[in-house]
């Protein structure tokens, strides 16, 4: 058994023993249902800070799941970083069903965003401009001294912010509520044009 079917089967296991459905376990993530289908089917691979955040849902260590994993994805990545579940939870399945070729990671805090960030090149950055006890703005900035050419779209149902965007150079901001006709329109006029983007 190779290190992809170990890690498949073991979580397939962990998934069954907590009672989840593979949607259940996307949205205590914030990533789509594909992602978690595709670890099960030995397709792809969590990267470490993705491993973290499974080990806790299933409640158990990261070492329990898989001791070493072959990290290496080429399709575009995007997260989203929104503090109000349920939003970013419909955040995720709206992008996923409207670009299906990428993967989606949500967040509720720009600390754990900035994790993700450090380990994984991040092409479209999602924040809510009003975060809890933070500024996407603020985000926006510190995701750009680890990735100068992530694209940022900033998500919000306040229109003051406008002028401090555009001073980001950004790629989008999009009022609230995000539709696919939206998404489909800024990912249309990135900043930075990402290869293997389909539509």
């Amino acid at each position: 058994m190779n290190i992809l079917d170990g890690f498949s089967e073991k979580l397939r296991n962990l998934r069954t023993e907590k009672g989840l459905t593979q949607r259940q376990l996307a949205d205590a993530l914030f990533i789509t249902r594909k992602t978690i289908s595709n670890w099960e089917a030995g397709i792809r691979m969590p990267d470490v800070v993705m491993l973290t955040r499974l080990s806790k849902v299933l409640g158990v260590k990261p070492y329990e799941l898989i001791d070493v994993f072959p990290s290496g994805e080429d399709s575009p990545i995007l997260i989203i970083v929104e503090d109000e579940q349920d939003i970013l939870t419909g955040f995720i399945h709206i992008v996923s069903d409207t670009l299906p070729d990428v993967q989606v990671f949500g967040f509720q805090t720009g600390d754990e965003a900035l994790e993700f960030a450090t380990t994984n090149r991040v092409d479209v950055a999602f924040l809510d401009v009003e975060l809890f006890g933070e500024s996407g703005i603020d985000l926006a900035g510190k995701l750009s001294e680890i990735n100068p050419n992530i694209n940022h779209i900033f998500l919000t149902g306040h229109s003051e912010y406008t002028f401090d965007a555009l001073q980001m150079h950004c790629s989008g901001y999009l009022m609230k509520p995000l539709t696919p006709e939206k998404l489909l329109k800024e990912m249309e006029h990135l900043r930075f044009p990402i290869q293997g983007l389909k539509r």
